[in-house]
């Protein structure tokens, strides 16, 4: 019998989680399957860790993580996956916007040999925020195109993988982390099942509108040096346009000696346009710099307080 190991990061999710276990655990006894779970407490401030312990003494297959602080889903990610001894790996959201009913396909499709990943895919956003769902929907069109690693919209980081496939995963230590554009970029065959979107069974999601684009904006620096290439076109049209305005006032003045000075409003409006793109460029170059400052102090992704 093969081992399946439920990957769940938490933060927050009181709530949620005497709901999701037994959701889980009806679909999963019904597969012919070995199964762990693995809780990552992301430092939560309500009682999501005494939820953890109960659930931990009542059902002996059921583990968890806890951060001494909140690191991040992905850091939360990164920890369950390296903690899963299971022979397929499960990443799933507590919120059971995962639907769990495709763990027995999912496992199903593995067991062929002809799939290394089966992943998720949400083709509409019923019940989410128009203006939300129009970012996301910007962000996967942008990102596509500035990018070699190509990431399918709607893509869910619901998805069961071989442990070759989260190993390679693992193999990944950067400490800016963005999961979807890493497990596109380290390939294997992977095959997406479709669903139309679940609203959360309780609770509210901690995602804000400005948590997710500097989520979004993390990807994009992180798999794609386009912004860096905008630095550079910007720098190289204000120097175009810098030339051929000096080249327009010398030929002006030699043309009429005795034209006046004029333009002050202009001249001033230029200059603080100009200022204003070369803060842009230092802005994004420092980005870019800051990633790497945080990459060589080389600190530890997570860090654990309390493991069971």
């Amino acid at each position: 019998m093969k081992k399946l190991s439920i990957v769940v990061p938490c933060y927050n999710e009181e709530e949620m989680i005497p709901l999701y276990y037994p959701a889980t655990q009806k679909v999963v006894e019904q597969m012919d399957v070995e199964v762990e779970y693995w809780f990552i407490n992301d430092g939560s401030s309500d009682g999501t860790l005494d939820e953890l312990r109960k659930l931990h003494q009542q059902h002996p297959n059921v583990h968890y993580i806890s951060f001494s602080r909140n690191f991040g889903k992905e850091a939360a990610l990164y920890a369950g996956l390296k903690a899963a001894t299971g022979d397929y790996i499960v990443d799933m959201d507590v919120d059971l916007q995962d639907p769990p009913a495709f763990l027995p396909e999912m496992y199903n499709l593995l067991e062929t040999g002809n799939w290394d990943c089966i992943g998720t895919r949400r083709v509409d956003r019923k019940g989410e925020a128009k203006f939300k769902s129009f970012l996301s929907d910007m962000f996967y069109k942008f990102i596509n195109q500035i990018s070699n690693t190509q990431i399918l919209p709607g893509v869910r980081d619901y998805r069961m993988m071989t442990k070759q496939m989260v190993n390679a995963v693992l193999e990944m230590k950067e400490y800016s982390r963005f999961s979807k554009g890493i497990f596109s970029w380290v390939g294997f065959r992977t095959k997406y099942l479709d669903y139309h979107n679940v609203e959360r069974a309780a609770g509210e999601s901690d995602w804000t509108t400005w948590k997710l684009f500097k989520y979004a904006f993390d990807g994009i620096a992180d798999f794609s040096q386009f912004p860096l290439s905008i630095a550079v076109w910007i720098g190289s049209t204000s120097f175009v346009l810098a030339i051929i305005g000096l080249i327009a006032v010398i030929v002006r003045k030699i043309i009429n000696p005795a034209a006046a000075v004029f333009g002050w409003a202009s001249l001033v409006s230029i200059i603080l346009l100009i200022g204003g793109l070369q803060l842009l460029c230092i802005g994004i170059i420092g980005r870019y710099i800051g990633k790497i400052f945080l990459q060589v102090k080389n600190r530890p992704i997570y860090i654990i307080q309390e493991k069971k």
